[in-house]
């Protein structure tokens, strides 16, 4: 079971949950911290006014859900710009920020370098594994959001592990009356930097997630559609760097019945399967086991469209058990991160149905693990890539094949969004 951040009483949350995906029963599920036994401090909520343009603004020290909120109330189309600071959570929850169905249609976007982290020195307690951590995830979204919610411009980091199932803090996201909406172990333990559950398709551009790690998967990002994947949660211009879980998509996850579209971003540092051994043992969860998982795992009933990434310096590039899913015009180099502690080695790209694998260029340890990836159209022994220290390829044969460091476009020429920070 997940170790509690600190003893509690009531006795340990359980619940039990069907893995379609994995064709397995998880029993005992699962023990989290309880952080309504802990004193939270309520942060002073201060609200700035709306510029000219009707656009609302958040400055350190400010309060960005009572913003969001307030902006949802506004306009179903508002526009929310945070400058430039460090902002953290005030209490234990289980988000930072959250996106639910009356927040639809909202940009929250940086202007300059904007960082949002799970970590409260303050607040935390030194002993419970999880600290400085606070909250579960630091951006969450919920049923009900569209395409037109934009996330853009920050950094999101230090997710390390918190877990709390308390729904009285308050909940993140309301029950629900469909069956496929039943929260359970991923909606709670996976999703670091952000989980994306239900009906929910954002828009997220230009954002570095890095340095967050998980309990058991999804370090970076957890995408759980639950079946409604008719549509996609959009990734454009993204970073996703040393971010690290015990489990599977140490960068993404994309859990069973769910759909993604990434484009021109870069996976570099990112680590999954460090504890699969426990997982096995402890949720009865074996995935991979011979190889282990990749950056980006897709489950098998889920879609991904991949075109111009580069995934490098990842333990596995990427593993894809969908069918149809495509892979255009990416990199996968030198995936070869590790402890040795599965058998077969390392890969670049472990994929069920290769169909749509083109233009890609691959150099590794074993760059096709199923062997279905059509020489004739991709480069199975590619040429070095040479890359820069924003890992852009300076080989003339990569010029357009994998990511480039993308301007982030500005809104107003006084308040410019800022380029990524080097790696």
């Amino acid at each position: 079971m997940l170790p509690p951040d600190q003893p509690c009483s009531p006795p340990p949350f359980q619940t039990r949950r069907f893995c379609q995906f994995l064709g397995i029963v998880l029993f005992g599920i699962v023990v989290v911290s309880q952080p309504g036994c802990r004193r939270n401090r309520e942060p002073a909520i201060e609200i700035s006014a709306t510029d000219t343009k009707g656009v609302f603004h958040v400055h350190p020290g400010e309060d960005i859900q009572a913003v969001l909120d307030a902006a949802a109330l506004s306009s179903s189309g508002a526009t929310v710009r945070i400058h430039a600071g460090t902002y953290r959570p005030a209490r234990f929850a289980q988000a930072f920020i959250r996106f639910n169905r009356q927040h639809d249609g909202i940009t929250l976007e940086a202007v300059g370098a904007v960082v949002l982290t799970a970590e409260n020195e303050e607040v935390a307690d030194p002993q419970d594994v999880s600290f400085p951590a606070v909250v579960n995830h630091i951006v969450f979204f919920g049923d009900g959001i569209s395409s037109r919610t934009v996330l853009r411009g920050m950094t999101i980091t230090g997710a390390n592990g918190f877990v709390s199932n308390d729904d009285v803090l308050p909940s993140i996201e309301p029950d629900s009356d469909l069956p496929q909406l039943k929260k359970s172990l991923f909606y709670y333990a996976d999703g670091g930097a952000i989980k994306i559950f239900g009906r929910s398709y954002p828009t997220i551009e230009s954002v570095v997630i890095e340095d967050n790690m998980t309990r058991l998967c999804g370090a970076g990002v957890s995408v759980e559609h639950r079946g409604f994947s008719g549509k996609a949660t959009v990734f454009r211009d993204c970073v996703f760097r040393n971010n690290h879980c015990p489990g599977t998509g140490s960068a993404i996850d994309v859990l069973g019945g769910s759909a993604a579209e990434i484009e021109n971003c870069l996976f570099v540092g990112n680590i999954a399967n460090t504890g699969m051994d426990r997982i096995a043992i402890e949720f009865g969860l074996r995935y991979n086991h011979e190889h282990g998982c990749g950056a980006l795992t897709v489950f098998p009933e889920s879609r991904v469209s991949v075109r111009r990434c580069t995934f490098t310096e990842n333990w596995n590039g990427a593993d894809d058990k969908g069918v149809g899913n495509s892979y255009v015009n990416s990199i996968f180099w030198q995936n070869v991160a590790g402890d040795g502690s599965r058998p077969g080695g390392s890969y670049e790209l472990d994929i069920a149905d290769a169909s749509n694998v083109r233009g890609c260029y691959f150099g590794g340890n074993v760059a096709d693990l199923q062997q279905t990836i059509d020489p004739k159209n991709n480069q199975l022994e590619a040429p070095d890539p040479q890359f820069d220290a924003l890992y852009e390829p300076r080989a003339k044969a990569y010029r357009n094949v994998g990511y480039r460091s993308a301007p982030i476009s500005t809104t107003h020429a006084e308040d410019p969004l800022p380029s990524k920070p080097k790696s």
